[in-house]
């Protein structure tokens, strides 16, 4: 079978390759990120058939697949990413199983070796299939050509719908070579999301109606309904928290917005937790970092849990009302016949919470994340590594807009953040894609500065906050292991961060005081190409408020203790917060 470009190129005889880009092609994608090798090289070269798809070539695949992730964050939509067989696709495991955690939509396609080679040790052959299998949403070893395009059509359709996810499809070399002679399928029609029953919405509406003391979660399943979800809030007159994860699901402008729960949230919003009679959460897993010390979390509410993922209802904390249902639809049935609380006392006291925020006002890394945050406009994207800076920007950016803040929240992954900004700055070029990245975190994907470079991508701002240490194991080290740094000073080792970005081609600028910070934010931002701002800030300090691993979220830590005295009063946090722990806590806590 022939087939005919979209530019007259004539394709040729058909192949399993060759119908991959088609079955891409005619889903809508029209980016791929990924590494050529050897048990891919087929499809690699019948991309040269199909100019409708881009590819990007990533420095690692592991900066593939985050490109992908940035795509896919920032849009909504798959992100495709692809690789060779063994290390190409171990390459992408990190991922997939970061992809996994924060529901992700992503396809990851990896080549094989043929099929008679498979399971006698062949170079570079790995079971990549069995490796993922706990970490995918679902995935594939396609045996025959003729499955091939209905394989990927399916696996785009699972990626999309109900709890977004990861699906690799794993193709072996001979079934690239092979000719097809099948049809390519059309795309699937998104499955309706399960609506919530009348008897529960009414539930939950009386709880609601009763409230003296209620409050809105919104989680990473509320990005979508961000404005069903806001009209909902206004109805009720509900104060509104939202997690790492659904950050800018709810316009931090709005008076009804207390911040970010958990670990390093605002004051307001963890005591609103803990003193709260309704807690309504959608969209949401209860994490541990949000969370605390479970038993303590939200002991005087009653919960309503509105969550697409039946699996997640009940699994961490109590619920007394369960909601299956997509955050969308909930929020319109919900707001149906809602009645204005008076809730006067109660929102006076959040306000009193709120008013313990104290923007930081002295130099160090916190002023240099406020400085360079408040830079950013509604429509501009900002992606984090991960670490003290990351809890430091979800604390003082100030997002309008969902699908603005991009960072790993569920794995936790170094490196994610430059990558994912590069990927999200292609999939929307008209806006400004920074990235904040620590020191470390920075240096694990730095070598795609060359596809910064490559493609002459031109609206990525990368900020490193250079600290010279591992800063957020520092600070437990500091808190709670009697200030012993054990393997996380960087600073004899650290490259020069102006002079790598300029081995790359890529502008850079530096500033290492308060003084020095403005005029260095301007140059960097104003300079028409990608560019990278590096900010030495001083080597040692903390993010506030915490809560202690073990303790709840009224127990947190507002401020940053007394230095002079740092080792006494540490020790007197993890004492009592050890005396009420269960032996399981305790050792899920030693763990790590």
């Amino acid at each position: 079978m022939e087939q005919t470009g979209k530019q007259g190129q004539n394709r040729g005889e058909m192949t399993g390759a060759k119908a991959l880009w088609a079955t891409l092609a005619g889903h809508g994608i029209t980016t791929v990120f990924g590494y050529p090798g050897g048990a891919i090289m087929p499809v690699y070269d019948a991309l040269t058939f199909y100019p409708e798809v881009r590819h990007i070539l990533a420095r690692h695949e592991q900066g593939a697949i985050h490109a992908a992730e940035g795509w896919a964050k920032a849009t909504g939509e798959i992100g495709v990413c692809m690789a060779t067989s063994g290390p190409g696709a171990t390459n992408l495991v990190t991922g997939l199983a970061d992809a996994m955690l924060d529901s992700v939509p992503l396809l990851a396609i990896t080549g094989n070796v043929a099929q008679h080679l498979m399971g006698t040790d062949a170079f570079q052959e790995a079971d990549i299939t069995g490796i993922t299998m706990p970490i995918t949403k679902h995935n594939y070893v396609v045996r025959d050509v003729d499955e091939l395009p209905r394989v990927i059509a399916e696996a785009i359709r699972i990626a999309r719908s109900g709890r977004p996810g990861p699906v690799l499809v794993d193709i072996p070399k001979d079934v690239q070579l092979a000719a097809f002679a099948g049809d390519i399928p059309t795309p699937h029609t998104r499955p309706q999301a399960p609506e919530a029953s009348a008897e529960s919405i009414a539930s939950a509406r009386e709880l609601l109606r009763n409230a003296k003391k209620p409050v809105l979660v919104m989680g990473g399943g509320s990005l979508d309904a961000s404005a069903e979800l806001t009209a909902l809030a206004h109805a009720w007159g509900l104060p509104v928290i939202t997690t790492l994860m659904g950050l800018g699901a709810y316009p931090a402008s709005d008076p009804l917005w207390l911040g970010m729960p958990g670990m390093h949230g605002s004051v307001a919003a963890n005591r609103a937790i803990s003193e709260c009679d309704v807690l309504l959460a959608v969209g949401m897993r209860f994490d541990d970092r949000v969370t605390g010390r479970v038993s303590g979390f939200a002991p005087h509410a009653q919960i309503i849990h509105v969550e697409l993922d039946a699996a997640e209802i009940g699994k961490i904390v109590r619920t007394h009302l369960p909601i299956r249902s997509d955050a969308k639809t909930a929020a319109r049935q919900l707001a149906e016949g809602a009645e204005k609380l008076e809730l006067g006392e109660w929102l006076s006291q959040i306000e009193e919470w709120k008013g313990r925020a104290v923007p930081p006002q002295q130099w160090g890394a916190a002023y240099a994340v406020g400085q360079v945050t408040a830079r950013l406009r509604p429509d501009d994207i900002l992606s984090s590594d991960v670490g003290q800076h990351q809890m430091l920007a979800a604390q003082l950016a100030r997002f309008e807009k969902p699908r603005r803040w991009l960072n790993s929240g569920g794995l936790g992954t170094m490196g994610f953040g430059f990558p994912a900004a590069i990927g999200a700055a292609l999939a929307e070029p008209g806006v400004v894609s920074m990235v904040v990245a620590g020191d470390g975190g920075f240096q694990m994907t730095a070598q795609e500065l060359a596809t910064l470079k490559m493609y002459d991508i031109r609206n990525v701002k990368i900020c490193i906050i250079n600290n010279s240490y591992l800063g957020m194991v520092r600070q437990w080290q500091e808190l709670f292991h009697g200030k012993r740094y054990s393997e996380v000073w960087l600073g004899d080792s650290n490259p020069d961060f102006v002079k790598l970005a300029g081995a790359y081609d890529v502008p850079a600028y530096r500033a290492s005081s308060a003084e020095e910070l403005p005029a260095a934010i301007d140059a960097w931002l104003s300079d028409p190409k990608s560019s990278l701002l590096e900010v030495v800030v001083p080597h040692e300090h903390g993010v506030f408020p915490m809560v202690p691993a073990g303790a709840a979220l009224h127990e947190m830590m507002e401020t940053e203790p007394v230095r002079t005295d740092i080792s006494a009063e540490a020790t007197e946090v993890n004492e009592a917060t050890w005396q009420e722990m269960t032996e399981q806590e305790a050792e899920e806590m030693n763990q790590g």
